[in-house]
């Protein structure tokens, strides 16, 4: 498998499993905001991968900005929203196949 298409299996991995123990609990609670952030942080091992994911966000947003512009992405708001709609789990992934497939078109001259 190249690498192109590894990164679109992780991109869909990362939204399907998140996704997977996401909606249960939405279907369970709705979108109870409050109550959410009251268990991610529940404990001190909850708040540690709560914190660690959104500094991860913020980091891979403005990389997706910086990279993106430098590589000439396209889009580069579809991998911005699967960050924050589901995680650094789609959006890196998702973001490191647009911009292989970019670089490879690139390389293979004008299309």
């Amino acid at each position: 498998m190249d690498r192109r298409s590894w990164y679109l299996v992780l991109a869909v991995a990362g939204c399907v499993l998140p996704y997977s123990q996401f909606l249960p609990w939405v279907a369970d609670h709705g979108l109870n905001l409050p109550l959410l952030l009251r268990e991610l942080f529940a404990s001190r091992i909850g708040g540690f991968f709560g914190l660690d994911v959104v500094i991860s966000a913020v980091v891979l947003i403005g990389f997706i900005r910086v990279e993106g512009a430098r590589a000439a992405v396209g889009h580069r708001w579809l991998p911005t929203l699967a960050t924050l709609l589901v995680g650094v789990s789609c959006g890196l992934p998702l973001f490191l196949y647009m911009r292989e497939r970019r670089l490879q078109r690139g390389a293979a001259g004008p299309a």
